[in-house]
């Protein structure tokens, strides 16, 4: 199930039939559909180990289905299609993913150097990823840290550098993996916004998330996700928070939580 409305002209992924288990062994995804449109936010829900991260791999094409399809922008993105190169700079330039853990994607000696990295990667020349970084360092407003090592920067700081290096490639299609994680109250309304303000400039924002408090802010659409790794329920953030046996299902909230609306 999916519960989109058809639209072919502006869907940018369309999953039929996910299936992923670990090590062969291990399930992850039982069955997943989804479409996903242009400019729409899609945050996905569920309690922990249902598959809303293993989505998010096989949408950046970080990990490929045993079994079902996944098609981007009109074509299908496979391991064998992601080894030509022209089909992976195209794919690469127009998805970003924010992993949950920035220690696991800020890896060069200098914030600079780690923001211009991915733009050089895919070809671009030097004096136009100069100017890039120079434009997200301002916008995040992390220009002050430009020189410094990722190493030395607080959790937030390394938050904002993660975030830079993806929108430096100004991809069309952002992935959020629990982006408010771990992060301070301060971090947390900046970084809502942002991706406000992201999806209000036209990006399509895919996201897992626990942040109940911030979902009629960072979500259109909802896909709630069941332990046994399917798709329990689409709909809107009021359908989802005003359905309390939905939310205790997937373990959103505890049995004595209050769902303020």
């Amino acid at each position: 199930m999916d519960g989109s409305e058809p639209g072919a002209d502006d869907l940018v992924f369309s999953c039929r039939d996910l299936r992923y288990a670990y090590l062969g062994r291990f399930p992850a995804l039982d069955g997943v559909s989804l479409d996903v449109h242009k400019g729409e936010k899609v945050a996905l829900l569920g309690p922990n180990g249902c598959g809303k991260s293993t989505l998010l791999k096989i949408l950046d094409g970080l990990i490929f289905p045993d079994g079902g399809t996944f098609t981007a922008f009109g074509q299908p993105v496979t391991e064998d299609n992601l080894e030509d190169e022209q089909f992976s700079a195209g794919f690469r330039s127009r998805v970003g993913f924010v992993f949950q853990n920035s220690d696991a994607q800020v890896f060069s000696p200098t914030v600079r150097e780690e923001i211009a990295f991915g733009c050089l990667q895919l070809g671009l020349p030097t004096g136009e990823t100069a100017a890039r970084v120079d434009d997200v360092l301002a916008m995040l407003g992390i220009a002050d840290l430009a020189e410094r090592a990722p190493f030395q920067l607080s959790g937030g700081q390394k938050k904002r550098v993660a975030i830079a290096s993806v929108l430096v490639m100004n991809p069309e299609v952002l992935l959020f993996d629990e982006p408010t994680a771990a992060l301070d109250p301060r971090t947390q309304a900046w970084l809502i916004e942002l991706i406000a303000d992201l999806s209000a400039a036209g990006k399509t924002i895919v996201l897992a998330t626990h942040d109940l408090d911030a979902l009629d802010v960072i979500a259109d659409r909802c896909v709630v996700f069941a332990e046994d790794h399917t798709v329990s329920r689409v709909g809107t953030p009021q359908q989802v928070l005003t359905d309390r046996e939905l939310l205790l299902r997937a373990n959103l909230i505890h049995e004595r939580s209050r769902v303020a609306l």
